[in-house]
This record gives structure tokens, C-alpha cells and sequence, in this order.
């Protein structure tokens, strides 16, 4: 099968080329996708799971992409709940090899049924962002109708997605981000939109909720928006400033079957939109984690057709 393929870490994006691995072998409840459309993290060449298996051990050339939509292929031995030849989407495993090839190994709970109106090429940009999202807003900062949520890259795969859900919630959302992004964000229903740009994150106020996916110093300034009893979520990086009178928490994503089908649903039924920016044939994959590039919406990897 072809693959986009990474060398080793010191080699970065520049080793990133498009070459011939072996089909994948499905282990004990695994599946094996026959991958029609992926999704990738640029940053994710620098996590240290890229590198390794979960033992620590060095599993290079690397696979990169971790979201995938397609269709099931091949069943490990003991898999139940899904079929060979059902359309499928999800997270891939962060240490094994992703999803920018024609077929990648997945741990069959990772993956939810695709619904046959659900393009391919929108599916594989919601399983990372959506999770995410849907965690960050209802598992860890418990939102509730009438507070004041502050999303910050409201404009992004994760931002945009919880901006939506934090809406439909019943809260106040406040989205921040580039002065580009001013009208994305207002368009999706957010009710104020800060320029992080222009320095104005005072401007927000107190907050029950921030939501932050950048990091550094605007995760720091961020604590002391949050009024008390709030919470400040974060995935850039573990806070080292806290509100003063609520909860900081760092989380990781983690797999959801029941609520990947959940926002499928909402998705169907128009309830919530996926921002699908470039859509790039496997061949120019590598080229879509240049630094600095910058395109709006997601940028999606499209591996086979039908």
C-alpha cells in the first residue's frame, strides 16, 4: 500500500515522503480501514507517541494522520460490532501508524458507523475535534445553560466545533482568534469576538468557562478571566497559572463510539457544520505540514474515491 511515511523526528517535515508499506496487520479486535478520506495534527511530528509504540519502542518510518473515515476491510480475531465493508470514522491509535495510507489498523472502538449521507471528506475532520469539543465543554468544564463561555481559536477545527455546541447548550459564547477570523466566527453564532491579535482579551470580562486550545501566554492571562467556581479547560498544555477561585484542567482526547455517532447525527441533520478548507489528493499530503501554512477550515487528506 502507499503511505506518507516520516523517517525519524530529526528529519521533521522535510522527510516526509509518499512510499510502500505492507498491509497492515489487524491484531486481536482490530479492524483494518481501507482509508477514503484522513485527518492530521501539523503539530503532531513534535509528540513524542509518533516515534514509539506504547511499550517505548522505536517504530519508525512513521505513519502520521489520526483521523480516518473509510470503510472496514478486514476483521482481527475476536472483533465484534462492526463488518467488513460498513463505513466507519474515527480516532486513530496515537502510537501506531495513522491514517495517511490507503489502509490503516484500528482498534475497533475507536471507530463509530458512518452514515451513508455523510461524506467521506467531512467525516475524517470531526473525530479529533469533535471529541474534543463535545469533552472539554461536558466532561470536564460541565457547562450549563446561561453561563459565559470564552473559546479561544474559535475559528478552528476544535474552537469552531465548540463554539457550536456551547451555543446549542444555551450559552453566552465569546470566540477569540485573528482579526481574520473575525466573520467566521461571528457567522457560526458566537455573541462577541475578541482580537488576540489586538490584545483586547481583557476585554472579555469574567467568564465561567475558557476554553483554550493556543497555550502560552494567552492560557496564562486566561486564568484570570475566570470567575468563581469556573472552569479553565485547556489541551495545549498543562497551566501553570490557575483561577484563583476555580478548576484548571489539562486533558488528552479520548475515543468515544457512542458520542463519534452522536455528533454524525448532528452533522446529518444540519445541527452542527465541520469546516473543510483544502481537500488534497494523498500525493501532496506531505506539503500540508509545511510551517507556516495557513489555510481556513480543515485541511483534509482524500485517499480513495467512491
Amino acid at each position: 500500500m502507499r503511505a506518507i511515511t516520516a523517517p525519524d523526528r530529526d528529519a521533521g517535515v522535510t522527510g516526509l515522503t509518499l512510499t510502500d508499506l505492507p498491509y497492515p496487520h489487524a491484531s486481536e479486535n482490530d479492524v483494518v480501514v481501507r482509508v477514503h478520506a484522513a485527518g492530521f495534527t501539523r503539530g503532531e511530528l513534535d509528540w513524542p507517541a509518533s516515534w514509539t509504540d506504547r511499550a517505548g519502542r522505536d517504530r519508525t518510518p512513521s505513519v502520521p494522520g489520526h483521523e480516518v473515515s473509510g470503510v472496514v476491510a478486514d476483521l482481527g480475531f475476536g472483533t465484534t460490532g462492526l463488518t467488513v465493508g460498513q463505513r466507519v470514522f474515527g480516532p486513530t491509535d496515537w502510537a501506531r501508524n495513522g491514517s495517511l495510507a490507503e489502509f490503516v489498523a484500528v482498534e475497533a472502538r475507536n471507530l463509530a458507523p458512518l452514515p451513508a449521507d455523510v461524506d467521506h471528506t467531512v467525516a475524517a475532520a470531526l473525530p479529533i475535534s469533535g471529541l474534543t469539543a463535545w469533552q472539554g465543554l461536558f466532561d470536564h468544564a460541565r457547562i450549563m445553560s446561561g453561563q459565559t463561555v470564552l473559546i479561544h481559536g474559535a475559528a478552528g477545527g476544535v474552537g469552531s466545533i465548540a463554539l457550536q455546541l456551547a451555543l446549542e447548550a444555551g450559552a453566552r459564547v465569546i470566540g477569540t482568534g485573528r482579526a481574520a477570523d473575525r466573520e467566521t466566527v461571528l457567522a457560526l453564532g458566537a455573541h462577541a469576538f475578541l482580537d488576540l491579535e489586538a490584545g483586547r482579551l481583557d476585554e472579555a470580562g469574567e467568564v465561567d468557562v475558557v476554553f483554550d486550545v493556543i497555550g502560552g501566554d494567552v492560557l496564562d492571562r486566561s486564568a484570570g478571566l475566570v470567575r468563581a467556581g469556573g472552569t479553565l479547560v485547556t489541551i495545549a498544555q498543562p497551566p501553570t497559572v490557575r483561577p484563583k477561585d476555580g478548576r484548571a484542567v489539562f486533558f488528552v482526547v479520548e475515543p468515544d463510539r457512542s458520542r463519534l455517532a452522536d455528533l454524525a447525527q448532528r452533522v446529518r441533520e444540519g445541527r452542527l457544520k465541520v469546516h473543510v478548507g483544502a481537500v488534497l489528493p494523498l500525493s501532496e499530503a506531505a506539503a500540508a505540514f509545511a510551517p507556516g501554512r495557513r489555510v481556513p477550515g480543515r485541511t483534509i487528506v482524500r485517499v480513495a474515491e467512491g
